[in-house]
């Protein structure tokens, strides 16, 4: 293969782990954005999500590349997974923002944080009493189809990722700019205080905000199981670091630039892997992460906040 090719086929791969490493960092750039808070237990809404996935999908009868149980159309069964697994991670972090976080909303210093952290480790640990520590596979139903370009070759999971996830990102970007409750969201990151004196409901922007990012996680779960055919109480930690690594570079709280961040993410772990080693994709990418936070704490597209004191 020549180098232009070897190129190329190195952004197919890292566009496809873009596109998951972008709805996951929305999760965390929504809520940071929201409530100046990093959301850890994102993490492993994300991991939660490839589980529900699996068993909606098992549900329908899809194991190996069979369907099995279900007469219904191959596209429409991924297509209720995929609402499924969304609405259900949704809840979730809706669960999560309700039952955890609320009560320590008024309440200085790091107590939110280090309860996401406590959530996350939940999660991790429900997924690793009921898996018993294996690694599961994943159905694998979509045909086996691939497409030569320039040499490089594009299967058709990549295509669905490129047609499902910028959908997705396009959606939310539509929802927070256009809708009324989308305003009220951008109003609430701006002001809470100001918001909420103009007639804001504070409270519902903050599960709205915990029950969208919550869902694009389930979402990136379900493509990370369908694009690697396999899924593990472990993934939410590396992918999750990756994800929150491209909402810093993009701007954390900023939504186009964790769409951004994502995309750069993916293409340099790519990159990385293909051209120096496998073994040094994380140095160079949580090198980033250090720089970015360094010589511009605020990301490429974010904007620091005026000081309150």
């Amino acid at each position: 293969m020549s180098f232009s090719s070897l190129l190329l086929q190195q952004t197919i791969n890292g566009m496809s782990l873009g596109a998951m490493y972008a709805l996951l960092a929305l999760g965390f750039t929504l809520i940071y954005g929201i409530l100046e808070l990093i959301n850890f237990a994102h993490f492993n809404v994300f991991m939660m999500g490839s589980f529900l996935a699996l068993w909606v999908l098992q549900g329908f009868g899809l194991t190996g590349q069979t369907v099995i149980l279900t007469g219904l159309p191959l596209i429409g069964v991924l297509v209720a997974a995929l609402i499924v697994t969304m609405f259900g991670t949704g809840v979730l972090g809706v669960v999560i923002e309700r039952v955890t976080l609320r009560p320590l909303r008024g309440i200085t210093g790091p107590a939110a944080m280090i309860t996401t952290i406590g959530v996350s480790y939940v999660l991790f640990n429900i997924i690793l009493l009921l898996t018993s520590a294996q690694t599961l596979n994943f159905p694998n139903p979509l045909p086996q189809l691939q497409w030569q370009v320039h040499g490089a070759i594009v299967t058709l999971p990549e295509v669905l990722i490129w047609l499902v996830a910028p959908l997705l990102m396009t959606g939310l970007w539509a929802f927070v700019q256009k809708s009324r409750l989308g305003k009220a969201m951008r109003a609430t990151a701006q002001d809470p205080e100001a918001a909420r004196m103009m007639g804001v409901e504070v409270d519902k922007v903050i599960m709205t905000a915990f029950f969208l990012g919550s869902a694009l996680a389930g979402a990136g779960g379900m493509i990370f199981g369908l694009y690697y055919n396999f899924t593990s109480f472990l993934i939410g930690f590396t992918a999750g670091l990756r994800a929150f690594t491209a909402a810093v570079l993009g701007g954390i709280g900023n939504v186009p630039g964790a769409m951004v961040g994502g995309f750069a993410i993916g293409l340099i772990e790519a990159y990385s892997g293909q051209f120096i080693a496998t073994e040094w994709s994380d140095v160079i990418i949580f090198s980033i992460l250090v720089l970015v936070l360094v010589f511009r704490p605020a990301g490429l597209f974010g904007r620091l906040a005026p000081s309150k004191s």
